[in-house]
């Protein structure tokens, strides 16, 4: 049976944003392991402009009350609430997201500072 109308648009606008999310999401995971990687090749320049990038994302999610602002628009279209309801990943990755993330993203820049300081030569 072919659900009505109605029900394939809100599923269709739901895999749009969760689509939207998870590449945003990629794109952000990526740069928070690039930034020491770029470190350890000395590419500071780099390191500088994934910081500033994942510092933006930072912001806006600070902003938003530490939720995507995607998240609300997903919640439109679905009464599911687990936490990767609005994002293709595993359920455990998007409910610990922010706890892994984190603490890279402070490792990684902590890293690249180290190195572009000089004191590990």
């Amino acid at each position: 049976m072919t659900p009505p109308s109605g029900e394939r648009t809100a599923a269709n606008s739901l895999r749009r944003i969760k689509l939207l999310h998870t590449l945003a999401w990629a794109v952000f995971a990526g740069a928070i392991v690039a930034i020491p990687i770029c470190a350890g090749l000395r590419r500071f320049d780099w390191v500088l402009g994934l910081s500033i990038l994942v510092g933006g994302e930072v912001m806006v999610l600070f902003l938003n009350d530490w939720r995507c602002p995607l998240t609300p628009l997903a919640a439109r279209y679905t009464s599911d609430r687990r936490a990767n309801f609005d994002i293709y990943l595993p359920e455990w990755l998007a409910r610990y997201n922010k706890q892994i993330f984190g603490p890279l993203f402070v490792a990684g820049v902590l890293f690249a500072w180290v190195l572009w300081s000089g004191w590990l030569g």
